[in-house]
């Protein structure tokens, strides 16, 4: 064989090899990049992908579907938060920190606050109290637009008031004006380390298509009203389509609803048929519909209540006679 033969074998040989490093390497490597939106299009590090790009690669890479065995759902930031917990909404001072101790000594581990709930410091304090390894416990708290205009001060502010270290998820409460702004502040919070995850509360299919393309991390959670008088049919799988979870707020109904639902003849039937609660029925059609759940309650007998969801699934009938009762009802104004 002329040595010229011989040098390209040995070319040939080398290039093969380094090829095979590389596959393996590559392969033995989880890919935690975040997922881009699937809307919009733009060349300067925002969502950067097509549409249509986006999403065949979201729906193959992003799934959130629950683990009901762990009793949580893995984040499209690659964290995984339980999808039941509690709702603080008018919990305050002494009230807000028995009543979240109490859903802690239940086994929740997920606790939805907000600033303009007022008690941020309440649930820091239950946090701390616990005893529970800072890991296992998930905390939301959320930014109201008319912090907007210095977002940096309030996601400080939110951190200090807590005191427990990082934030599990920050959200920005509903649209207003700045948000966009106040987005990309909590945004580089994720890169500063003091947040872990991102989302919305109170946006809808058409504030989602407007606002996607102006950021660059895709939000992890959209938290919307969500109930069986007002069950966002359309909006629910628009967004997890998106590879993002959706959560409700008041699952229950809300105030001066929750009495009704709980009564509604269908509802009652199907728990009677389970030996379970309303309550309990309403939460796992919630669940079985992939949207986390968050009632609130100061009452420790109903925050208890509230954990016991996962020794019994409705059928395809009963989730169709919960889903007829769809009245597109919104009981808060956003």
């Amino acid at each position: 064989m002329s040595k010229r033969r011989i040098a390209i074998v040995l070319s040939l040989v080398l290039l093969l090899s380094l090829c095979g490093c590389d596959m393996a390497s590559s392969g033995n490597e989880p890919d935690i990049q975040q997922p881009k939106s699937s809307i919009g299009a733009s060349s300067e590090g925002t969502v950067a992908e097509t549409e249509e790009e986006s999403s065949s690669e979201g729906k193959q890479s992003m799934d959130i579907s629950f683990d009901f065995e762990t009793k949580t759902v893995t984040l499209n930031s690659g964290y995984k938060m339980p999808i039941n917990g509690i709702g603080t909404y008018s919990l305050l001072d002494e009230v807000c920190v028995e009543s979240v101790s109490a859903a802690l000594r239940s086994g929740v581990r997920l606790i939805d606050t907000a600033y303009m709930y007022h008690n941020e410091e309440s649930v820091g304090e239950a946090v701390r109290n616990s005893g529970i390894p800072r890991e296992e416990v998930f905390v939301t708290t959320k930014l109201y637009p008319s912090q907007f205009a210095d977002p940096e001060a309030a996601i400080d502010e939110a951190m200090e008031k807590l005191d427990i270290g990082y934030i599990d998820l920050m959200l920005l409460h509903h649209p207003g004006e700045g948000d966009v702004e106040a987005y990309l502040a909590m945004e580089q919070a994720v890169a500063d380390g003091k947040i872990r995850s991102i989302g919305l509360s109170n946006w809808y299919v058409e504030e989602l298509e407007a606002f996607l393309p102006q950021v660059n991390i895709i939000p992890a959670l959209v938290q919307n009203e969500i109930h069986p008088y007002y069950q966002e049919n359309d909006v629910i799988p628009y967004i997890q389509d998106l590879g993002i979870v959706v959560q409700g707020w008041y699952p229950l109904g809300g105030r001066g609803h929750t009495a009704e639902l709980l009564d509604n003849e269908v509802i009652s039937e199907i728990a009677a048929a389970h030996g379970k609660s309303s309550a309990q029925v309403i939460l796992r059609w919630n669940l079985q519909k992939g949207v986390v759940v968050i009632p609130g309650s100061s009452n420790p007998d109903h925050i208890q209540e509230n954990t016991e969801l996962y020794d019994f699934a409705l059928t395809d009938d009963e989730m169709e006679r919960i889903n007829a009762l769809d009245r597109n009802e919104k009981h808060d104004w956003y």
